[in-house]
């Protein structure tokens, strides 16, 4: 069986834990528990007839005392970004984020969630912010932790992409 190592990298608070959390375990929680460290799930998946055992890396995130811990990294097949679209600043910080992962790792398939789909209302990113992603050479998906939205096509791309080299790489 094959194991890729897939890492959820970004600003506190933006839905990391809760992406991996509706993913590995098909469930939401609304209370928010800060990640401390590193938490790993594991979510075995079929992908073109074989068995991948995907390794889901959830690292704490970015505040103004901790950047991102590129030791955590080391080894992985696939990133993702988690941008939350209610908060303008989680979106601005990705591409410093994806400069220092980018400067320890190289190149590798990475995708950007653009997550709380479900707070339109709230909603502070314009279709150029959303757009302007994919002009970095990232896969872009909108997503949501509460109702799905989205979560299985992103994991199933990076997969993919970290599986058969498909994917955008950063």
């Amino acid at each position: 069986m094959l194991q890729k190592k897939i890492c959820m990298v970004g600003v506190y608070g933006t839905g990391k834990t809760c992406l991996v959390q509706r993913y590995v375990h098909s469930i939401f929680s609304a209370r928010y528990l800060s990640t401390v460290g590193v938490k790993i799930d594991r979510k075995e998946i079929a992908l073109d007839g074989q068995s991948v055992m995907l390794l889901l890396w959830d690292l704490e995130g970015r505040d103004d005392h901790h950047d991102v811990n590129t030791s955590y990294l080391r080894g992985a097949h696939g990133l993702i970004y988690v941008v939350d679209g209610t908060r303008r600043e989680t979106y601005d910080q990705i591409f410093e984020i994806r400069d220092i992962v980018t400067a320890a790792l190289g190149p590798i398939p990475s995708a950007v969630a653009i997550n709380k789909t479900d707070l339109t209302a709230e909603w502070k990113l314009t279709p150029a912010d959303e757009a302007a992603v994919e002009t970095h050479g990232l896969h872009r998906v909108r997503t949501s932790a509460k109702t799905g939205e989205g979560v299985e096509a992103m994991f199933q791309w990076l997969a993919r992409s970290a599986v058969g080299g498909n994917g955008a790489a950063q």
